[in-house]
């Protein structure tokens, strides 16, 4: 690998640069009003339909690769693999 000199130069010369960007102070954000607490939203029900349908969902990929796992154990490849993979799916 060869030393490039122009590129050692310039990242020299920038880096003092970005050292004082890092230590500057962030603008001062406005004071966001109080407001009270609103009610529940409408859609509650939805919103816990898509809780269960994620806890399936990890539920399905855990079971998915355990038979994986198990797979891989059994030191089992391809068509026999994927046969066995799709039965201890199907059964579990």
């Amino acid at each position: 690998m060869r030393f490039n000199l122009p590129a050692a130069i310039g990242l020299l010369c920038l880096a003092p640069l970005g050292v004082g960007l890092a230590d500057a102070p962030s603008p001062a954000k406005p004071a966001q009003p109080a407001t009270a607490p609103t009610a529940a939203p409408a859609n509650s029900a939805a919103s816990a339909a898509d809780g269960q349908t994620a806890t399936a969902e990890a539920a399905r990929h855990a079971q998915r690769t355990q038979c994986i796992k198990d797979a891989r154990a059994k030191k089992l490849v391809g068509a026999a693999r994927n046969a066995y993979i799709k039965a201890c799916i199907a059964k579990r």
